[in-house]
């Protein structure tokens, strides 16, 4: 099972929080509002007070084991510093923080986060992907090349297992799991497909159009 830090529980981070949990992570939030952290101390692996802007409180959470740590505040520069900073101290492996300017992703970049997101802006190219397709629930960029979308099944694909609609070879996909509730990762390839139960697919971009027929 892997774990997470999230440092900042705006609405960001409570969505990332949020599918974490849902997925079976162990997940620790971290955050200056007690509203928030009492919120979460009960579906939390822990929820945590701490002001973001103090890199002993940061190393007092012992947050050495962490697979991975989500710095989820654009609007605290200092506080995004320091919790990137800490974290790669602290020897997580990979940092993960949000940026609400170029500027801010150039100074989190060259401190040591290992990625910077812009949530806005990749929420509008997401959002005119959605308006484009009438099948995708969901659409993330891995690189050039390969695209990750959830999707519910098509009206004939309802009821026919992933052996016998042959996806890989008529439409170059790939099913990775099934959001049934939760994450499920193991994909049972004679399982008949629901009409209510999105797959997640693994796609190459040149093969979107053949999914969204």
């Amino acid at each position: 099972m892997k774990s997470f830090v999230i440092f900042g529980m705006g609405k960001f981070g409570q969505a990332v929080a949020d599918r974490l949990i849902e997925g079976g992570a162990d997940v620790m939030v971290v955050d200056n509002d007690e509203e928030v952290i009492n919120q979460y101390s009960a579906k939390a692996t822990a929820a945590i007070l701490a002001d973001l802007t103090d890199p002993s409180a940061i190393k007092a959470l012992g947050i050495a084991d962490m697979d991975c740590a989500v710095v989820a505040m654009a609007m605290s520069l200092e506080a995004s510093i320091m919790c990137v900073m800490v974290s790669k101290e602290c020897g997580i492996p990979y940092v993960t923080a949000k940026a609400g300017s170029d500027r801010m992703g150039k100074v989190l970049k060259r401190i040591g986060a290992d990625q910077v997101i812009f949530p806005e802006e990749e929420s509008g190219v997401r959002t005119a992907r959605q308006l484009l397709s009438s099948n995708f629930l969901e659409f993330f960029d891995i690189n050039e090349d390969l695209a990750i979308v959830e999707m519910l099944p098509k009206p004939e694909w309802v009821g026919k297992s992933l052996i016998e609609l042959k996806l890989r070879q008529s439409c170059g996909a790939n099913v990775i799991a099934l959001r049934d509730g939760v994450i499920e990762e193991y994909v049972d390839p004679n399982r008949p497909l629901d009409k209510d139960v999105p797959l997640v697919i693994m796609v190459h971009r040149k093969n979107l159009s053949k999914l969204d027929k």
